[in-house]
């Protein structure tokens, strides 16, 4: 029983900021990468930015220097910081995680129910 659930969305002005959170809670052994996607309507899944265990990350070219994916391994919880947002940046935004319940077990792919960030012009 493993849930991921996203916070921070809302509605903001082009050029203002959000900070989204993810927190994994449940049986959680550990977690490997972690993922922020979005989806924007009549549109596919898209990856926006991930970041590995030990810290490694990438982004799309679309948010390079806007976005920022951090993680704090011993809450189990992601960020995503977005800056100059822009309305193209509206979408429902998705957390996702690689977790492992139990020692020795293999890393399952997880999804939080998404958190809607629009920005208006």
């Amino acid at each position: 029983q493993v849930q991921l659930v996203e916070s921070g969305g809302g509605l903001v002005q082009a050029g203002e900021s959000l900070r989204l959170s993810c927190v994994a809670s449940g049986s959680i052994f550990s977690i490997r990468g972690m993922h922020w996607y979005r989806q924007a309507p009549g549109t596919q899944r898209d990856l926006v930015a991930g970041i590995g265990s030990g810290g490694l990350t990438n982004y799309a070219d679309s948010v390079k220097g806007r976005f920022t994916i951090s993680r704090d391994n011993a809450q189990n919880t992601m960020y995503l910081q977005m800056n100059s947002l822009k309305p193209e940046d509206t979408a429902v935004y998705y957390c996702h995680a690689e977790i492992s319940t139990a020692w020795g077990q293999n890393h399952y792919d997880y999804w939080g129910q998404g958190t809607q960030v629009t920005v208006s012009f």
